[in-house]
């Protein structure tokens, strides 16, 4: 017999360091007349993009790119449209070549889902993974989730 699964703490919006609100899209729907699932993706991809390629954040050297590996996302509640959405983006570990963040869709100041998304930094040239910098490093450990320490 298999253990049950221990359910997750719910997770809080001000956990989040980097937060911007967006809109729940008519084309995000599919025929239950919910968010369909492919649509998660694209708002937590969302706020990483936004958060790394802003040139202030210094997390995005000239040369290097950032690439996912890894995306697993827990849906809480159905979403639908018409509606406006928080999004939520923590550092949760900083790796030698990756960066974990953990990512949250709040709807009405409820949950509707979150994940864990891993992104490796790569040379542009020979698209192979690379050591983090200390800046970059440094410039990560601003935008960790609350209660995460790097580790």
């Amino acid at each position: 017999m298999n253990a049950p699964i221990r359910a997750e703490a719910e997770p809080l919006l001000e956990d989040f360091p980097y937060r911007l609100s967006d809109n729940v899209r008519f084309a995000d729907l599919d025929p239950n007349q919910h968010v369909n699932n492919a649509s998660y993706a694209s708002y937590f991809e969302t706020s990483r993009v936004l958060l790394m390629k802003d040139v202030a954040n210094g997390l995005s050297p000239e040369g290097y790119g950032w690439v996912m590996v890894r995306l697993d996302i827990n849906f809480r509640a159905e979403l639908h449209w018409p509606g406006k959405i928080d999004l939520g983006l923590g550092v949760a570990k900083i790796g030698r070549t990756s960066v974990s963040f953990d990512q949250v869709v709040f709807s009405e100041g409820k949950c509707v889902a979150s994940g864990r998304a891993v992104n490796v930094l790569v040379d542009q040239v020979t698209r192979k993974p690379v050591a983090l910098t200390d800046e970059i490093r440094a410039n990560f450990r601003r935008w960790f989730r609350r209660g995460y320490d790097g580790q």
